[in-house]
């Protein structure tokens, strides 16, 4: 009952809404799935293939503050969480199992740890060219330069240049691409 006390009648049925929009994408073959997150404002660019993608936070702003450019490809049980912005610009590829957190919250407004972490809504980008493998965790406030890696399993707590791989928890730098 707190959550709905907290949120209200009427985003409580938007999020009912977008669990069932959700469940209707995460069904459909991958050309079905693109045309259904454009029908809801998302902005997806031409030959972009969208796996079994989990979708996060709907119910907040949709998918209008999702964008992603031409020829990208997002893997199967990759997680995005659309609170925030997320920017993929052109040829960008997100391997399986990849989450990518947009926003921090520790809970209700009256917890403890609200008055040190109050919620936050950040974007994530990344700029062209650019390959996430694996199981790597993109946290809010980040950007991945042009033509970089980021490596299996790391976590990214801060942007990065263009031309680098990445890696670790937290990922740092490990080698300049050339």
């Amino acid at each position: 009952m707190k959550a709905l006390q907290t949120i209200g009648i009427w985003q409580a049925m938007r999020f009912v809404w977008f669990q069932w929009y959700g469940w209707l994408i995460h069904i459909s073959l991958p050309p079905i799935r693109v045309w259904l997150l454009q029908l809801v404002g998302a902005k997806v660019g031409k030959d972009t293939v969208i796996m079994d993608v989990r979708f996060i936070n709907m119910h907040n702003h949709g998918f209008s503050k999702l964008h992603i450019g031409d020829r990208c490809f997002i893997g199967d049980e990759a997680m995005l969480d659309v609170r925030g912005e997320i920017t993929l610009e052109d040829d960008v590829t997100i391997s399986n199992r990849t989450t990518i957190v947009t926003h921090i919250n520790v809970g209700y407004p009256d917890h403890p740890l609200q008055k040190h972490y109050p919620m936050k809504e950040s974007r994530v980008v990344i700029k062209r060219g650019a390959y996430v493998a694996t199981g790597a965790i993109l946290l809010p406030n980040v950007t991945i330069g042009k033509e970089s890696i980021v490596a299996a399993g790391s976590v990214v707590t801060k942007s990065f240049i263009d031309h680098v791989l990445v890696a670790g928890v937290p990922a740092v730098i490990k080698k300049k691409l050339t």
